[in-house]
């Protein structure tokens, strides 16, 4: 069992940070918990919302080039059973400017929408309630 206090942090590199860090803040609704600048090389912002055990962490190491991503089902889903949370979540991100996608995986087509990060990670709105 996992105690209680656990945060899980997902953290990745990116050529472009103010651009992604825009995606998931402004377009997702995120929240900047924290940022660095310099630290041991590397300039970063960390986004979740407070309350939740978890944050995605953004880092740039200028002058080191990492790409985009390695497939089109990279994806992070967020499970948004809510049906009016799920639509000002998924308009929110249209208003930003994103355009939805099609999934490399169409189960996610069924009950979800995909969106691409300025990275090419996919993000998953799901309409439905996770269960096992």
């Amino acid at each position: 069992m996992i105690p209680a206090g656990i945060t899980l942090r997902v953290a990745r590199p990116t050529d472009q940070l103010q651009t992604v860090v825009a995606f998931y803040r402004d377009g997702l609704g995120f929240s900047e918990l924290s940022c660095f600048t310099a630290h041991n090389g590397f300039d970063g912002v960390i986004l979740g919302h407070p309350a939740a055990p978890w944050h995605l962490e953004f880092t740039h190491q200028p002058g080191h080039r990492v790409g985009r991503a390695p497939t089109q089902d990279n994806l992070l889903v967020f499970y948004l059973p809510d049906q009016v949370i799920w639509s000002a979540a998924r308009d929110r991100l249209i208003a930003f400017g994103a355009a939805p996608v099609q999934s490399y995986n169409p189960f996610w087509d069924a009950a979800g929408v995909t969106f691409e990060d300025p990275d090419g990670y996919r993000i998953v709105l799901q309409n439905a309630a996770w269960t096992r």
